[in-house]
């Protein structure tokens, strides 16, 4: 249900508007089919291992008596789980590809993991002493602006892109999982589990953005521009088959990487903290194994299957300079991709438990496409029209936001933010950008390094807007008070369980 819109988008494409050679077509097919069965073993082993785990790390960090403890092992943790998340990994390389390395991708993972890092700590204090969320983005993203006026507009660009890459498949479920830990195991449970177990992911994101943007103000790219590569399969690779084969060794061992900092954390903590039960215990080792298999899958299907495929409708819906087919066709895309999302699909079911059905799953991903809807549009705008610049967007966008935040019930500052930065996962850094990027490529006055990059910033921001404006509805709906309340049941008081 949720690739087959894409594959059909795809497909309608190609026997109408967009024909491509048939050695591609089923290459995306394939590549199709991979993501699908990998988003099952991806699921299943984040259900048995990513989100206990993080339940367990936000509960044991509560009951350390020191502080300063606790900020290291959540910087440690923030620091490895971004440096390996795949999506920082994609855009990296995106970046060191169109630059020809000029900006190499290990500088691009480090800074935005020291940055993400560092607010995922401050996020975690903001938890335990139980700071004002609305506060701390407000100051976040008012610093990050700031800085923006000093930094090369595609350095702009690019960190605000980081910000969405950097909440994917691995960091969003751990983070997310580990602040409703931390909020459920508070003496104030009820209060706390509604306003404090959203908010960490979208602090976590909006450090990613100062690691970039800092590191612009060292390294100067006036004088950079991008240029992609739009290949055939037929040109490059002998058979439909060969990108696959070529792509999973490099996947492994990416993949290898990513977990293995998260693993090594399982086991030391369960030895010195947890002490979790021998069946539980192999359960999640189990989950593990899963999540690893199940992104291995998942990102060779993107890889081999999907990336290229994004470049090549770009670019064929653009080559003649008209807007109006891309505007359309990019901005139904974009709700498309939402559905695909393996972070959506984690944090849309987490609210709707939290909210204990309050708030339905459906209702969030209705209002994310809409918001997906407008961010692809309004980006492949900014592509056409040489004038217009990212900031123009981001600037009265995040200032709307976060003047809705004193209008709207404070856990929806938490899931709006929480679900504009999920918004922006695998496939969007992948497909979506890529789409952009052969948009870009086509039109002769278009810079891809320039114009291209910055839609992931908008399809953090735009959600986040659309999610506000849902949560103002339910403010309209609910008691006099304002307020969406939930029911915090007994259990969510005590630890995670390991029966």
């Amino acid at each position: 249900m949720a690739v087959l819109p894409v594959v059909i988008f795809v497909t309608v494409l190609n026997l109408t508007i967009v024909p491509v050679s048939a050695t591609l077509y089923v290459q995306f097919l394939l590549g199709a089919a991979a993501i699908m069965i990998g988003l099952v073993i991806l699921l299943y082993g984040i259900k048995f291992a990513i989100l206990p785990f993080g339940m367990h790390m936000g509960s044991a960090f509560i009951k350390f008596n020191k502080l300063w403890y606790i900020v290291f092992i959540v910087f440690i943790l923030g620091f490895f789980i971004n440096f390996a998340e795949p999506d920082v990994n994609v855009l990296a390389k995106q970046v060191a590809s169109v630059t020809d390395n000029f900006i190499s991708a290990f500088t691009i993972r480090a800074v935005v993991a020291l940055g993400a890092g560092t607010l995922v700590c401050l996020g975690a204090i903001r938890i335990i002493k139980t700071f004002s969320l609305r506060n701390m983005l407000i100051i976040s993203y008012t610093i990050a602006f700031s800085i923006a006026f000093f930094v090369s507009p595609d350095f702009m660009s690019i960190g605000f892109d980081a910000s969405g890459a950097a909440t994917g498949a691995i960091t969003v479920p751990l983070v997310l999982a580990m602040a409703v830990g931390m909020a459920t195991m508070k003496k104030d449970c009820a209060r706390s589990a509604e306003e404090n177990s959203f908010g960490l992911v979208a602090l976590m994101a909006s450090g990613a953005i100062f690691g970039v943007l800092i590191l612009n103000l060292f390294v100067k790219t006036d004088n950079i521009s991008g240029v992609l590569n739009i290949y055939d399969v037929d040109d490059k690779y002998s058979s439909v088959f060969a990108p696959f084969l070529a792509y999973l060794p490099k996947e492994a061992t990416d993949t290898a990487i990513s977990l293995l900092p998260i693993f090594v954390l399982f086991i030391i903590f369960q030895k010195v903290k947890f002490h979790l039960q021998p069946k539980y215990f192999r359960r999640m080792f189990a989950g593990f194994v899963f999540t690893y298999i199940g992104l291995v899958i998942f990102f060779v299907g993107v890889h081999a299957g999907f990336m290229n495929m994004g470049n090549i409708i770009g670019y064929g819906l653009s080559e003649n300079g008209n807007m109006l087919l891309p505007l359309c066709l990019g901005a139904g895309l974009g709700m498309l991709i939402i559905l695909t999302e393996p972070a959506v699909y984690v944090l849309t079911h987490k609210i709707e438990e939290v909210t204990n059905g309050y708030i339905k799953r459906k209702t969030v991903l209705i209002f994310l496409s809409i918001g997906m809807a407008f961010a692809v549009g309004l980006s492949v705008v900014k592509i056409f029209v040489p004038g217009i610049m990212l900031w123009h967007y981001l600037l009265p966008g995040y200032a709307f936001a976060l003047i809705m935040t004193f209008f709207t019930p404070k856990m929806f500052t938490g899931i709006s933010f929480d679900s504009g930065a999920v918004s922006s996962g695998p496939m969007t850094v992948t497909f979506i950008l890529a789409f952009s990027q052969g948009v870009s490529e086509a039109l002769e006055f278009s810079d891809v390094l320039k114009d291209s990059f910055g839609i992931i910033a908008m399809v953090t921001m735009m959600p986040v807007i659309s999610l506000q404006i849902l949560g103002f509805i339910y403010k309209l709906k609910s008691d006099k008070s304002g307020e969406v309340r939930i029911v915090c049941e007994e259990p969510c008081c005590v630890p995670p369980s390991t029966e």
